[in-house]
């Protein structure tokens, strides 16, 4: 039977069940006896039925479509994040329909515009710097969930991990092995992420009676690029350490490729430890000590959420916990 004219009706008929049965399980929006549930979808398989979800999805007010934007594309946490959203909404009748925000708040106002305009049904912003303000101005047209950031005011929005406890768990691991000069190649000043690390590792040194140098911190961009700049400059200027903490894996990397460079061996003459987990991470030479930020698991349960929220019933964003993945870029010293 040709695909393009199978009905409604014949699944109903294919099935025995009447017709609101049917748009009730392909639309899945109350339950449905198992036995007839496993009969209309046993005959929608036979019948090789296309629901058109577009055109129900329309004439129900709805585009059937999730906007997404990511802080940028390209990024290995960003990416996780969105392949998680990805697998969250594999099973559902909703699309996602991507843009990039790269890092800029202009550009992220234009993407988050360009979605509306389209008609989503929910917004899942990862990352950003679009203020509180406009934000809400948003979320009044929309739901919006918002994964990877936390915003005082809309904390039941937003899906985060502790970025303070994680950094500071980093940087007491490495007091803990005897370093005392400890390098921060931070991220971007103004980065809700970046600030709340930094303040981790004020802290764990604090604690530590250990006197916080700002000649110890430099200001990344959490490129690779960074991590090679922020090395080069401490070498430079002769500045004494033993470890670097990076604010995320891409500037590990990018140290270590400077250490390199300069004949420093890791771990024996410096500890090195990043942040995210990259894939990456477990492979560098030597394999990364690094905080394991559970990206895909945020996509996955952000993805979910959203999708609850657009059938009207209860969701959770918890804090994912983060963890410390001992590897061989670090050691004691002495």
């Amino acid at each position: 039977m040709d695909s393009k004219k199978i009905t409604i009706q014949d699944i109903a008929a294919h099935a025995n069940v009447s017709k609101s049965t049917v748009s009730r399980v392909l639309n899945d929006t109350t339950p449905v006896n198992e036995i007839k549930k496993k009969a209309v979808l046993e005959a929608v398989e036979l019948l090789n039925f296309q629901p058109n979800y577009l055109a129900s999805g329309l004439a129900g007010g709805q585009s059937m479509t999730i906007g997404v934007q990511t802080q940028k594309i390209g990024s290995p946490f960003y990416d996780s994040i969105t392949h998680g959203i990805i697998q969250s909404l594999s099973d559902s009748r909703y699309s996602p329909i991507f843009v990039d925000g790269r890092w800029e708040p202009e550009t992220e106002r234009t993407g988050i515009q360009t979605l509306l305009r389209r008609q989503v049904d929910g917004l899942i912003i990862a990352g950003g710097q679009l203020p509180k303000q406009q934000l809400e101005i948003v979320k009044e047209q929309k739901p919006v969930l918002i994964v990877g950031r936390e915003i005082n005011g809309l904390e039941e929005n937003c899906m985060f991990v502790n970025n303070f406890d994680a950094a500071y768990r980093a940087t007491k691991y490495l007091i803990d092995l005897g370093h005392r000069k400890i390098v921060h190649v931070a991220g971007i000043f103004l980065h809700q992420d970046a600030i709340r690390r930094l303040k981790g590792y004020q802290c764990a040194l604090e604690e530590a009676g250990i006197a916080f140098d700002s000649e110890l911190v430099y200001e990344g961009k959490f490129d690779g690029p960074s991590g090679v700049m922020a090395v080069e400059s401490m070498l430079d200027k002769g500045q004494e350490f033993t470890a670097v903490f990076a604010a995320n894996d891409m500037m590990a990397f990018g140290a270590r490729l400077a250490l390199h460079r300069r004949g420093i061996h890791v771990p024996d003459e410096v500890s090195l430890v990043g942040f995210d987990d990259q894939v990456e991470s477990a492979y560098m030479t030597p394999p990364l000590t690094t905080v394991r930020q559970p990206a895909f698991e945020m996509g996955i349960t952000v993805g979910q959420a959203m999708l609850n929220i657009l059938k009207h019933e209860p969701y959770s964003l918890p804090t994912l916990p983060c963890e410390i993945q001992i590897r061989d870029s670090t050691a004691k010293i002495g």
